[in-house]
């Protein structure tokens, strides 16, 4: 079941980054189906976290869609190369955001080696970082501000509910610069669980 509005509109930013471990993330592009299971997440709590794009209530172009109300994608390039995929959350004025690092390949894993033109042959080593996710699954910069209500990028619940014996919760990586924020426990990955 698809992801309503209702789940990303909740004030809970990191609440929220642990739940969708285990949840489904999908793509529908010319009509090429792929999905994978959300492994890792990270939380960016929006004004006051000196990690986010939006830290002091800096607004740019590019940040603007993290101000929209959850349930839609905030897709930014990493040093001009990589589109690294985030779901923005919480209500309408409020960015937060949270960034997918990781899925396990599930659905059109063909498509999705293709579209990564790398030699592996491990599903679980396809994407194992965020900008390997949206290159898998063919999320570009230009899908930013999609909602995730629609049929292009979504999310579906599992059915499965993740205990957390099997989360590993971190501070999140590559946000030296954020100070003491740089340590905050807002990674989740989803370990313990044999997917293939």
């Amino acid at each position: 079941m698809k992801l309503d509005e209702a789940f990303y509109q909740r004030s809970d930013v990191v609440q929220i980054s642990r739940e969708l471990l285990g949840k489904k993330l999908v793509t529908k592009f010319d009509g090429k189906l792929t999905s994978g299971i959300i492994m890792e997440t990270e939380a960016y709590a929006g004004i006051t976290d000196r990690a986010s794009h939006a830290y002091g209530g800096r607004r740019t172009a590019r940040t603007e869609y993290m101000y929209h109300a959850g349930g839609i994608a905030y897709v930014y390039l990493c040093y001009g190369i990589h589109s690294l995929f985030n779901v923005v959350t919480n209500i309408d004025g409020i960015p937060h955001a949270i960034l997918i690092r990781s899925v396990f390949p599930i659905s059109g894993v063909k498509e999705m080696f293709a579209r990564r033109k790398v030699n592996i042959k491990n599903p679980a080593r396809l994407c194992p970082g965020p900008g390997t996710v949206s290159s898998a699954l063919g999320i570009q910069y230009s899908h930013t501000g999609l909602s995730l209500m629609q049929n292009k990028i979504w999310i579906e619940s599992t059915g499965t509910k993740v205990k957390d014996s099997n989360v590993l919760t971190t501070p999140r990586i590559g946000v030296d610069y954020a100070g003491s924020d740089a340590l905050l426990p807002y990674r989740f990955i989803l370990k313990g669980i044999d997917l293939q």
